[in-house]
């Protein structure tokens, strides 16, 4: 009997993986297939179950050219910031300044005088469409370098290629670039500053994991959705109509609540009740369900309130206190309501008359012995209050579309592709007001 030779194993990396293959293995296996359109052998053996050693592993984000970030942000600066008098508007006592020059030489000349000092910032970098310009970090010259850089050509006249998804490196060239600029930016916040920035839905992801990873995940304070206009046909299965407003905290727990001015759609339909006795009769006001469905269950915010006539009221549920008293309270259990304030809270707030009782058959509260009320309870929210302290901003901003910022440019006779509206900026700069007035 002869004796059988073991076939030999088969080595993923002597394979020639012609374009139709590679298309199918891209197919069945989309995890294997790198940046450049390429197949990852290690992926594609531990896709198949082999063992393959990649050493060490942990969370984090990797890409080619993330070691030469660090290296472009230590390079130290050898521009000048030179006063431009004949361009200016009153240059000696203006408390305003513009600079023009390459963004990240810029960030590093500023962190010399403006260390930790800077309240807010809002950058509009290239979306990475395949058609952006993403010019390289180059400090070896001066400058003037700068014009170069935006004429997109070089010393010689060549012509720098724009960043296109048949790059092999597309998404890492765009990363490369926002990297360095985004560490710097955070190093000119001060402790409750904040960063803004706008975005495509091509670079989200890697904006989103660049951020957390700079200035930590837990100072993420949102993501915008920005209207950017209402229907079109553009794109292949939705049309898009939307970008994003990424927004993070140099240290979150130092920031300030966001307020937003209230609108005057939400005075005029909202705010419609008019205070007809008490200590702000006269002025207009909204009320609130002290009790509502979704509230968070707290063991001392089920008690009993008693009514105008008498009647003790308590959210919908199966627990009651021991005693039918008004302030008499038991810990809640699965399925029971409790009211938004404690008893201490609803004394005060029903002494500064903030609060409404309303007659209704329409009512979920229930009697001491679980039968129907016959009463709502409310909070009433003052117009006048709110104007003042402003109201929490949405996440979604839909008055601010391009077609605004297109009007605005053609108007100044200025050629620029994808413009913001001025108008967006406003809102974003004033969620940092305090009070309506803006801190310097």
């Amino acid at each position: 009997m002869s004796e059988q030779t073991q076939p030999e194993k088969l080595d993923l990396r002597s394979l020639d993986i012609a374009a139709e293959q590679r298309e199918k293995l891209r197919q069945l296996f989309p995890e294997v297939i790198t940046e450049g359109g390429k197949v990852d052998f290690d992926r594609l053996k531990s896709t198949l179950g082999e063992i393959v050693d990649s050493g060490k592993e942990r969370y984090g984000m990797n890409w080619p050219g993330k070691a030469e970030c660090f290296r472009t942000i230590q390079t130290p600066s050898r521009a000048t910031l030179r006063p431009c008098r004949e361009e200016s508007v009153n240059f000696d006592s203006t408390e305003n300044l513009i600079i023009e020059g390459d963004n990240l030489e810029v960030l590093k000349l500023l962190q010399k005088g403006y260390l930790g000092k800077v309240k807010m910032i809002y950058i509009d970098p290239p979306y990475n469409t395949g058609n952006d310009f993403i010019y390289p970090d180059n400090y070896a010259e001066s400058l003037d370098t700068y014009l170069e850089y935006t004429g997109q050509v070089d010393t010689e006249g060549r012509k720098f290629s724009t960043n296109t998804e048949t790059d092999g490196r597309f998404h890492s060239k765009w990363m490369n670039m926002m990297y360095p600029r985004l560490f710097l930016a955070r190093n000119l916040l001060r402790d409750d500053g904040v960063i803004a920035v706008s975005i495509g839905e091509n670079e989200l992801a890697d904006l989103m994991l660049i951020c957390c990873e700079i200035f930590g995940e837990e100072n993420r304070i949102t993501v915008c959705s920005r209207v950017m206009k209402t229907g079109g046909q553009k794109g292949a299965h939705f049309s898009p109509c939307v970008d994003y407003i990424l927004l993070f905290a140099k240290n979150i727990a130092a920031l300030d609540g966001f307020r937003a001015e209230v609108g005057q759609n939400v005075i005029d339909k909202v705010y419609t009740k008019i205070a007809e006795s008490g200590p702000r009769k006269g002025e207009k006001y909204r009320t609130m369900g002290l009790f509502q469905a979704m509230l968070e269950k707290r063991a001392n915010q089920r008690f009993y309130i008693q009514c105008p006539d008498g009647e003790l009221v308590i959210p919908p549920g199966d627990s009651f206190p021991e005693e039918a008293q008004e302030g008499n309270q038991v810990t809640p259990k699965d399925g029971d309501g409790v009211w938004r304030w404690t008893f201490a809270r609803f004394s005060k707030e029903k002494a500064q008359d903030n609060i409404e009782f309303i007659k209704s058959d329409r009512t979920s509260l229930v009697r001491p012995d679980g039968s129907k009320a016959s009463w709502n309870v409310y909070y009433r929210i003052w117009l006048n209050d709110r104007l003042e302290q402003g109201q929490l901003p949405g996440n979604i901003l839909d008055k601010f579309e391009s077609r605004h910022s297109s009007a605005e440019l053609k108007s100044l006779n200025i050629p620029f592709d994808f413009p913001k509206p001025t108008a967006l900026i406003e809102p974003v700069l004033n969620f940092r007001r305090t009070n309506y007035s803006i801190q310097a």
